[in-house]
């Protein structure tokens, strides 16, 4: 068995006590003082991440905004110095190899942040396409990332640095931010994966786990928690935000998955799968992800199958009892004709076949 990974606040963590979990090869913190704590305080004042097993690389040279155009779904070329897209890489056949933020850091210079268990194969699969124009560079080893999150996140990050950050807008990022006793320049982006307003910092992986402990204490009085990756899964499932490996994969592609916006299929550029997915766009895909909500009692959890009239018809992507509304609530992969509000399913779980309905999603929406 290979030895697990860990991010530079590994020390941190084994220090508070937090309880940790394998998770993409990297052993990351899945809880510090509880789901459910972790998730109101993230949902009500403000939350602390460590997301340093995301990958990072950084694409640069003359024909790199080009080469990108054809490796991503989304419009690069809407995008600014100084901008962030979320965006999604495809097979031939519109399946994802993983979505992703890229950062336009200057004009031939970006950063792509990719799904940590993704890192290597994103990495190669960029490399196998670039031409003698193009510079591709794993740089994950560099950076810390950290997230914090809530509607206090931007009174406490605000106090450990003299750069104004309600200039940067949802989105949008600042490079070069300087955080108070700290050497590096930090990118600090207005972007994050809980459905709240929120701030992702990139700062040198030397000064990390000082800034962890800063903020943290920056943010005692508003009631700052330190959160893992259980919380986060919350989080992002309630407010609908996919999850590679459940809501997308090689076998999903992002218009099944509901993720439209991000799939530019009329910009010029020739990219993997813009046929497979053109065509599910303008025909509507055969299967679509919708949000279910349990009638019986029970949880409908990944892999689960869903059926109509006891026939299979799809499969449960991600579910829990959402802490936000008390409710068991999933998102699911369903045939498309039987995807309207209000269609009664069934969910086989385990040996109980337990009735629900579709509802509309995200199941939350910050006011």
């Amino acid at each position: 068995m290979s030895e697990l990974k860990r991010t530079p606040l590994y020390p941190v963590y084994e220090k508070s006590g937090a309880k940790t979990v394998d998770f993409g090869g990297w052993e990351m913190p899945v809880q510090f003082s509880g789901i459910k704590n972790e998730h109101f305080a993230t949902r009500e004042r403000a939350g602390l991440f460590d997301v340093s097993h995301m990958g990072e690389v950084l694409v640069k040279g003359s024909g790199s905004e080009d080469f990108l155009q054809k490796m991503l779904t989304n419009d690069l070329s809407k995008v600014k110095v100084g901008q962030a897209q979320y965006t999604i890489m495809c097979y031939e056949d519109g399946g994802t190899v993983d979505d992703l933020l890229v950062y336009k850091l200057e004009e031939e210079t970006f950063l792509l942040v990719v799904n940590a268990a993704n890192t290597e194969k994103d990495f190669e699969w960029l490399k196998s396409y670039a031409g003698n124009d193009v510079s591709v560079e794993n740089v994950s080893d560099r950076y810390v990332q950290l997230a914090i999150q809530g509607p206090k996140a931007e009174s406490i990050l605000q106090k450990l640095t003299k750069d104004d950050l309600s200039e940067i807008k949802f989105f949008r990022f600042k490079d070069e931010v300087k955080f108070h006793n700290h050497q590096h320049g930090a990118i600090v982006s207005r972007t994050g994966y809980t459905g709240e307003d929120g701030f992702e910092i990139y700062i040198d992986a030397s000064e990390g786990a000082a800034l962890w402990e800063e903020i943290l204490e920056a943010g005692k009085e508003e009631g700052i928690e330190p959160i893992g990756l259980g919380a986060r899964d919350t989080l992002r499932f309630e407010a609908n935000l996919a999850l590679y490996g459940q809501e997308l994969s090689k076998d999903i592609t992002p218009v099944e998955a509901g993720l439209n916006f991000a799939v530019k299929v009329k910009k010029e550029a020739d990219f993997n799968g813009k046929e497979v997915l053109k065509q599910q766009k303008e025909d509507g895909p055969t299967r679509k992800l919708v949000g279910i909500e349990m009638i019986d009692k029970g949880i409908p959890r990944h892999g689960y199958d869903v059926l109509k009239d006891g026939e299979v018809v799809g499969f449960v992507t991600s579910g829990t009892q959402s802490p936000t509304l008390g409710k068991n609530v999933g998102l699911a992969l369903v045939r498309s004709d039987l995807t309207s509000e209000g269609e009664e399913l069934e969910i086989q779980v385990r040996k109980r076949t337990l009735d629900a309905k579709v509802v509309p999603t995200p199941f939350y929406k910050r006011k």
